[in-house]
């Protein structure tokens, strides 16, 4: 195996790396030195620094010298990658009726992964322990109008007619979102450029993040071969959730604008927003545990249940109270549980905090720890080495 160096890690299999920086800029233009066919590097840009993931461990140094070269430094504490669990009787039934909702391509082990590899991987596992009450997990998903109606997810059930149920009764909201020019209301406003040339890709994100630091706005920037994706964050177009002085819808025009001057063009059907929802009858206790879990932060506003990573690189986790008589339901377990993968360094401090947090170890071995938050929903932590 090759050496990556000091500033790599291997999270879920993947080379994976942060370096920190200043800006979206500066990030843009580490992005710019290392996107190149025919490698396929991932580069996720944030206004704090930049995640960079590895088809290849041989691309590593390179790089680390270019982050290194433009002042760049890297944290590895940094890199996790949460995945999602759903242990299914029905396993090749559940597998398509996720692949539809969601938009996933099979793996070759079976499991479901983003093509673009933003949103969670779906890994399908199987089981024969009867568990017929309702998870206290399931997933929003929220796509194009036009790819809602598409996906064949069968008849909406639920207050809002948008809930799809798998063979096994896993829940699914599939929310249609909303056109807006060039991009799409999917919780996050988001759009989606295609592009010719690694030259032009390189334009629009250095582009782009300049508009974002011209209004204090940390746009999220996602580089993908051929692919450039733009998102406000969940709920963050709205002034209540962003806090800052400046309207989202002249931020997009002019992000829109340059993109279109730069000859990329708009993919209405790419945009995708998924995130996890987990029912607690004591929503502050179970949501303080995931904090701890997951390393994630607070949403700032007042009653909003939200958590997520400081970073947006992983999934939100949302949290909605549970009837507290609803105890057969309290007590069976989840047939969906996660899995966090991150340096085998990172994995004591962690499992420390979850202990500290109210959280049980169910089982351990070699590389991998079994727990449980206060109400039984649980959690795997991969330590890779």
């Amino acid at each position: 195996m090759t050496e990556m160096g000091t500033d790599w890690r291997r999270v879920d299999g993947v080379a994976t790396a942060w370096f920190d920086a200043p800006s979206l800029v500066e990030g843009a233009a580490l992005a710019g030195r290392i996107v190149r066919p025919p490698a396929e590097i991932l580069v996720d840009l944030r206004a704090t620094g930049v995640r960079v993931r590895l088809a290849a461990d041989e691309q590593a140094e390179a790089v680390s010298a270019a982050a290194r070269d433009l002042g760049l430094a890297a944290d590895p504490a940094v890199p996790q990658q949460l995945s999602v669990v759903i242990e299914a009787v029905d396993r090749p039934e559940v597998r398509r009726f996720w692949q539809r909702v969601l938009g996933y391509v099979p793996g070759p082990d079976g499991d479901l992964a983003d093509p673009v590899r933003r949103d969670p991987p779906i890994r399908i596992r199987p089981s024969t322990e009867p568990r017929p009450l309702r998870n206290r997990i399931h997933l929003d998903v929220v796509r194009p109008a036009a790819v809602v109606e598409r996906a064949g997810a069968g008849e909406p059930s639920g207050p809002y007619g948008v809930c799809h149920t798998d063979p096994d009764g896993n829940e699914a909201d599939l929310v249609p979102g909303e056109a807006l020019g060039d991009w799409q209301a999917v919780f996050s406003t988001m759009a989606c450029y295609r592009t010719t040339s690694p030259a032009q890709q390189r334009d629009l994100a250095a582009a782009v993040a300049a508009v974002a630091r011209d209004a204090g706005f940390p746009l999220l920037i996602d580089l993908r071969p051929g692919l450039v994706i733009i998102d406000s964050g969940k709920d963050q177009a709205d002034a209540e959730a962003h806090g800052l002085d400046l309207d989202f819808a002249d931020l997009a025009g002019n992000v829109q604008s340059g993109a279109r001057e730069l000859g990329a063009t708009a993919d209405p059907e790419l945009p995708r927003f998924a995130q996890l929802l987990l029912d607690a009858a004591d929503v502050a206790a179970v949501r303080a545990f995931w904090l701890a879990a997951l390393g994630y932060s607070p949403d700032r506003r007042a009653g909003v249940t939200d958590i997520h990573d400081p970073r947006r690189l992983n999934p939100t986790l949302v949290f909605q109270q549970l009837d507290t008589a609803d105890t057969d339901r309290r007590r069976q377990r989840n047939r969906i549980h996660f899995e966090l993968a991150l340096p085998s360094d990172l994995a004591p401090a962690r499992l420390a905090a979850i202990a500290d947090a109210g959280g049980r170890l169910l089982d351990e071995s070699a590389g991998r720890h079994r727990v449980a938050d206060p109400e039984g929903n649980e959690l795997v932590i991969l330590a890779e080495a």
